[in-house]
């Protein structure tokens, strides 16, 4: 059997690629494609605007002529530059289970990256903390988020096997919406109220929230710049994400704080998309968006989807503030669990509020590294 690598050129090819994951993973009981129409924008440096500060490559693995494998290089030189880094990404792997098929990929992608002078690979990556980053390593029994790595375990030893180990984990944690609070923790929300010049801003309409979209990715920009994989987005990108996640946000799950007219904070949450992306099988178009919506309506699980605070108001409360509405607001539209974003292990801070309250990790999320 002859393994061949391609790089992705054409239209043609690309569709191979992205919808390459179906073809290997169909029987996975908990798999869930991504939304092909994203899918199609994302990998368009004329639609993606992130290609402008990257270097880029596509490959394809095929064995006898049929594709069984996929990989993408990422060279951001915008975040090696602030960084002063040297490294190299690969995302978007895939491959049926055969670690000569893997080998041949991140060969592939090694030789590409020493050619650029790179010492280092890292990933799964994408472009920045807002693509799907790592492999799950853990918490495999249970459905995946629209957000995170959906892949089947034998893609971890694929990966190891190629000696990478491991650069940094990301966690997910989820609990019952009616967990029981410390007493403290109203007491501090009460101290709080009494600060009239911090305001709780909540919405019943997306034409409510729609002016704070903006303010909200912009103190992402603020809050964020000192995360692993973080790259602040330009005005351009700031603009694009508010239109393309506005449609999809429900305006209840939506908390801001103000001070003198600010944005220091925000939370957002959004109803479990797995079921509905699941029965689309990724395509919206021509019943898939109903599919979804219809999910999202009969969903019991909330998802929070970001959220931030800036950092002269960390620990003072804001983040109770908002936490407890938002829990209020899921009680009330009768949601069962709740799940947190991906949390890096290394925020300790935002860690030792959710296991304070004894709420244990769901999934594990890992990106790799290797000297090359």
């Amino acid at each position: 059997m002859e393994i061949k690598i391609v790089e992705v050129t054409s239209r043609k090819l690309l569709r191979t690629f992205i919808h390459l994951p179906a073809k290997l993973h169909k029987h996975e009981p908990n798999w869930m494609p991504t939304i092909y129409f994203d899918d199609w924008n994302f990998f368009n440096p004329k639609k993606n605007h992130q290609f402008d500060a990257c270097d880029t490559i596509m490959a394809l693995a095929l064995l006898d002529n049929k594709p069984v494998g996929r990989i993408m290089g990422i060279i951001h030189k915008t975040y090696n530059k602030l960084r002063n880094e040297n490294k190299a990404r690969f995302g978007y792997f895939d491959c049926i289970d055969n670690q000569e098929v893997a080998h041949a990929l991140f060969v592939f992608i090694k030789e590409w990256a020493q050619k650029k002078e790179i010492s280092l690979l890292v990933g799964p990556y994408g472009f920045s903390d807002k693509d799907i980053q790592g492999l799950l390593v853990e918490g495999f029994e249970h459905m995946p988020l629209i957000d995170a790595a959906c892949n089947p375990p034998y893609i971890v030893k694929l990966v190891e096997n190629e000696g990478f180990v491991k650069e940094i984990d990301c966690l997910i944690y989820k609990f019952p919406v009616n967990l029981a609070l410390p007493e403290l923790y109203y007491r501090i929300v009460q101290r709080s109220n009494y600060n009239n010049s911090i305001i709780l801003v909540e919405f019943t309409s997306r034409k409510q929230l729609k002016p704070y979209i903006v303010p909200v990715l912009e103190l992402v920009n603020k809050t964020y710049d000192h995360l692993y994989g973080f790259v602040p987005m330009s005005e351009t990108e700031i603009h694009e994400l508010a239109s393309r996640y506005l449609p999809i946000i429900d305006p209840r799950f939506v908390k801001v704080v103000e001070k003198a007219g600010e944005v220091i904070a925000f939370i957002i949450g959004i109803p479990n998309l797995t079921v509905g992306i699941q029965k689309s099988k990724g395509y919206l178009f021509p019943f898939g968006i109903f599919q979804i919506l219809l999910a999202t309506r009969k969903s019991r699980q909330l998802d929070i989807m970001l959220g931030a605070v800036r950092r002269d108001y960390q620990g003072t409360g804001i983040e109770l503030v908002m936490g407890i509405s938002l829990l209020e607001s899921a009680r009330k539209a009768d949601f069962k669990e709740l799940s947190t974003h991906l949390i890096l292990e290394n925020n300790l801070k935002m860690r030792a509020e959710v296991e304070r309250l004894n709420i244990p990790i769901l999934q594990r999320f890992r990106v790799f590294r290797k000297e090359i």
